[in-house]
């Protein structure tokens, strides 16, 4: 656990990829098996305990220390784990013994939930407080030392000095501890053998199309498709003697399967689909808070599906399987993967399997159509025409070179997404609450709203805000000192950690779209909103009205 708090430390306060990258190849070839294993998983975001949650820490420090210095602390850390670091009461025993990380992970997986408390009091009256943040960290999660997913990927192959495709490819059919990777990256074991495992395979990812972009293009390398307003998704289906065993995940890779049963019912065909997730409605694509109703469903209900039935447009196909042998024996039914195919040949196998089965006429399921484009401003009318598109809830286009491989990333030059322009909306921040990470300082995260009239009691017509949506990005650093300020001088209420303000300052609020939503008080819901621009210069008086501002939408 020492050397663990020390790594941690040492990630956090370095601000270079190498030195970053040099750490924890260090620490790899010094740490034996499991720890090093269950560090990577917590560096990927993979380790979870179903009875160490943060509201547990809460419960435990406000037990030992008054709660109004508890809160004072907080609101001056911002952080969790590192308030309660400093805060507890510290009681060492002088026969305690340090466990390693693998002694931390098998004890709590292993624990029945009345037996972690007792277990994390002992553990924190004996550290350090740079011990007892990295056993918090640890538990809850939230690692945040500066090592994305792709990152800590990058490292595990220059650790392995093996190509990143490699390590990609097989992580997400491995669990940790990770023992018999990190036995293959350093020679001593064969390479891991997933393929009779249902896996997610990681995704090629767009950049922005910029404006120096569009000029640089040779667009008759390229094709454009829509860019629907759904999650993106893959399908995979596996073909084991007389069973199909089918999965569907997020672009993250999360299994969610279980909130799609509908779609996994009728999808059959064998082999790995990129493809976007939209909900439908009479047969036509749905608005995206319609696929929110089934999204985080662990067990949607029939009605559910009923209500919000969903689909499929594919895109691409990363690998299909085919009867070798011509017959109806589905044993000899082979994989075969296509990445390495140009992308108009993918496209081609692609159509030539949805045309050949079942799902042919299958409204829920269909093939992205793919357009020619000859120059900028055939780019720009077919984005124009698209998102204008009544029969379907589409946000842009995407534009792909005709010979781009599945390369799992963000490779430059080959795939690009053509967003329509953002909406603008003015609305009065409202309340404010402070940030995590770098941003725990400040406070950065702000709820705003638009106005509504209505008669009081007596008939007098007055005017009040109902909040609309928030928003914390979009502003500049310099921008964000000058905010956080505002807001410290034009506090008017409290609650818990959130500031109420004066209705004083408006905002220019970007977004990609607005749903009619019962969620809401206002009724509304944004797509994607970010502070386009401060309005120090307008009158809150003079911001937007709610009623006008959904007959400009279509909500009702």
């Amino acid at each position: 656990m020492n050397q663990l708090s020390q790594l941690l430390d040492a990630l956090y306060f370095t601000p270079s990829h190498l030195a970053k990258s040099r750490l924890l190849r260090d620490y790899l070839a010094q740490t034996p098996d499991p720890d090093r294993g269950w560090v990577i998983a917590a560096l990927a975001g993979q380790l979870h305990f179903p009875f160490f949650k943060r509201n547990t820490i809460k419960q435990l420090i406000l037990e030992r220390t008054d709660p109004v210095l508890f809160q004072m602390s907080y609101d001056y850390v911002g952080e969790m784990s590192e308030t309660v670091a400093h805060l507890w009461p510290a009681a060492p025993d002088a026969s305690f013994n340090m466990p390693s990380v693998g002694e931390f992970v098998a004890t709590l997986q292993q624990a029945k939930k009345d037996e972690v408390e007792p277990y994390l009091i002992d553990l924190l009256n004996n550290l350090t407080p740079t011990q007892r943040w990295t056993l918090l960290k640890l538990g809850s999660g939230g690692l945040r030392v500066g090592l994305s997913a792709r990152r800590l990927k990058h490292i595990l192959a220059e650790y392995g000095q093996v190509d990143v495709a490699e390590i990609e490819k097989l992580w997400h059919g491995l669990a940790p501890p990770f023992t018999h990777l990190l036995e293959w990256l350093e020679g001593r074991a064969d390479k891991p053998d997933i393929s009779d495992k249902l896996v997610f395979h990681p995704v090629l990812l767009a950049h922005p199309l910029q404006t120096d972009d569009i000029e640089k293009l040779d667009f008759s390398q390229y094709t454009a498709e829509a860019k629907y307003d759904g999650i993106r998704v893959q399908i995979v289906v596996k073909q084991t003697e007389s069973i199909l065993e089918k999965a569907l995940f997020s672009r993250t890779g999360d299994d969610i399967s279980n909130a799609f049963p509908d779609v996994l019912e009728r999808f059959s065909l064998p082999g790995v689909f990129d493809g976007e997730l939209l909900a439908f409605t009479d047969g036509k694509i749905s608005s995206f808070n319609d696929l929110q109703q089934r999204l985080n469903k662990k067990k949607p209900s029939k009605k559910l599906q009923s209500d919000y039935p969903c689909g499929l447009i594919l895109y691409d196909v990363l690998s299909i399987s085919y009867n070798c042998t011509g017959e109806k024996d589905i044993t000899q039914v082979i994989p075969r993967d296509l990445t390495h195919l140009p992308l108009c040949d993918r496209q081609q196998i692609l159509s030539n399997q949805l045309a050949q089965s079942i799902l042919a006429n299958d409204h829920f399921i269909s093939q992205s159509k793919v357009f020619g484009v000859a120059d900028s401003v055939e780019l720009s009318q077919l984005r124009e025409t698209l998102c204008n598109d009544p029969s379907g809830y589409i946000e842009g286009l995407m534009l792909k070179r005709k010979d781009s491989q599945y390369i799992a990333g963000r490779p430059k030059g080959v795939w690009y997404k053509y967003k329509r322009d953002a909406q603008l909306v003015d609305a009065v921040m409202m309340y404010a609450q402070r940030g995590h990470g770098k941003r725990s300082s400040f406070y950065s995260d702000f709820t705003f709203g638009l106005w509504i009239e209505e008669r009081d009691a007596a008939g007098i017509l007055k005017s009040r805000l109902l909040p609309i949506g928030k928003a914390y990005s979009g502003f500049t650093d310099k921008e964000l000192k000058a905010l956080d300020k505002w807001v410290r001088q034009h506090t008017i209420g409290r609650f818990g950690p959130v500031k109420e303000v004066e209705k004083a300052l408006v905002f220019e609020v970007a977004f990609d779209a607005a749903h009619s939503s019962k969620r809401h008080k206002s009724g509304v819901a944004l797509r994607f909103p970010r502070i386009h621009r401060i309005r120090w210069d307008k009158p809150a008086a003079e911001a937007d009205q709610l009623v006008e501002f959904k007959q400009l939408q279509g909500i009702d």
